[in-house]
Order: structure tokens, then sequence, then C-alpha cells
């Protein structure tokens, strides 16, 4: 796990970006797994700055996301659905029929999410993956005790988790209690992970996952097993980590051919 400390959200953003550019560039079929929520925001903005000022092809890319909500409709102003197609999906030339976000009004949902594992098999697996951390230590919506094995399935999610999603929300009444989500598992078996982290409210879960036990109480704790994760965060983030100079002296002592 490669622990990348940077000044603020905007140039995690930037940095998270040029990992995504250069695989489309290197292979513009490549699979991308995508991720919602308030830290991929600059992310996306980046890519599609990219896409409109540099070029950058997504015509050939694939992606699949990592969660949806059980019972909002895609055009759902809350949906993930609707979150990717604003954010991302509606400014760069990838294909609608190439976006894959896990069906929350699927009438089976346990047929759609084992559907859902076998389209990313076919597609030949996700080469990079873009992971957010909840509070708790959540990525995807597998929250703590999920099996660090786990595919994509049904969960309910968490009090604090619905408390923390409220804000998208008129109400926490507002919030759906259930969901979609790509399975641990699944997450590590993609070739590469992107954790972004951004914000003093992410800290003590970026410090667990990094510097904790490997632990189902931590679920991204689970990166620590990938041979090729990348962690991206701001200094808000890493405050609570303890080997914060060892981490920037390992990113600043990096060899040519590591560097972008």
């Amino acid at each position: 796990m490669e622990v990348i400390i940077l000044p603020d959200a905007a140039a995690v953003g930037l940095a998270a970006a040029k990992v995504i550019a250069k695989q489309l560039r290197n292979n513009p079929r490549s699979v991308l797994g995508l991720a919602t929520g308030s830290s991929p925001i600059p992310l996306y903005a980046e890519l599609v700055r990219m896409h409109r000022e540099e070029g950058l092809d997504f015509s050939k890319a694939t992606s699949f996301n990592l969660d949806e909500y059980v019972g909002l409709a895609p055009d759902h102003p809350q949906s993930y659905r609707h979150f990717m197609q604003v954010n991302l999906f509606d400014h760069v030339n990838i294909p609608p029929a190439h976006t894959h976000v896990p069906d929350g009004m699927a009438e089976d949902i346990p047929a759609a999410c084992a559907a859902y594992e076998k389209g990313i098999a076919k597609a030949g697996g996700i080469d990079v993956q873009v992971l957010g951390i909840g509070a708790n230590g959540h990525i995807g919506f597998n929250e703590p005790s999920s099996s660090l094995r786990s595919r994509t399935r049904f969960k309910t999610l968490t009090e604090k988790t619905c408390r923390d999603n409220a804000r998208f929300f008129d109400s926490v009444n507002e919030v759906p209690r259930y969901c979609v989500t790509m399975g641990i598992g699944t997450i590590l078996e993609s070739r590469q992970c992107l954790m972004i982290a951004t914000g003093g409210n992410k800290a003590d879960a970026v410090a667990a996952m990094v510097e904790g036990p490997l632990s189902a109480m931590c679920p991204a704790s689970a990166l620590q097993l990938h041979t090729a994760a990348k962690v991206f965060v701001d200094e808000a983030a890493a405050a609570k980590l303890t080997y914060t100079s060892y981490y920037r002296w390992v990113h600043n002592s990096r060899p040519d051919w590591q560097r972008d």
C-alpha cells in the first residue's frame, strides 16, 4: 500500500486522474471501477477537463460502479447512476452501454448481483478500481463486519452510514436502508486500487485502514492485502497517521521508472 499525502482535495483529484489517464492511454479498452460520494468529485472534474482539453478518450472504455441504493430509480437525484451521469458520463465520450451501475430496482436482487459479477468477469476484470472510505471504514457499501471474501450482494446500511448520507436527502428518514454493493473480494480482484480520502472526518478511518490491524471491522483495511493499492489523502485525512514522514520519504524517493 503506497500512501501519497497531498495538500488538498484538488491535488488528490489531479493525482488520481493522472493514474486513470495513463491507464486509458496505455489501454483504451480499460475497465474502470468507479465510486460515488464527495471524495471522487475532484477526480471526475479533472477527467472531464482532460477529455475536453487534452483529448482523453473514453470511447472504448467500460465502467462498473461499486454500489447503488435499493429502491431508487436511476433518474432519482440521489441515485448513484444519476451521480455518475452528472459528474462524469454526460461529459465524456464513454458509450452509455459500456457504463454499469448495480440495479437497485431489480425484481430479483440476488440474480442481479450474480449477473453483475458475471459482467465484470466477461469484461476481463477491473483494471483500476476507484474507492472512497466511509467514516466507519467501509469501502463500497461493505459495512463493518463484512466478509473480506464477499462478492456483489444485498446489504443493510448501518445507522451511522444513513446519518452520514442524510445530508444528501431532506431527512435521515428518506435515506434508503438497503443497497447493492460489490464485495470486498470483488474489489480485491481489481488489478489496481486507488483510494481517495479527503477531510478531517476521514482521519480516523484512514489511520485504521493503513496502520491498524487487518480486520473486518475496518473493511478498508483489506487493501493491505492488495499488491497495487495507492492511497491518495489530503493533509486533513492524513492527520492521524503515525508514519507520515516515512510515506513522504517513500513518495519523494521514487525511482524514475515509477514517476508519471
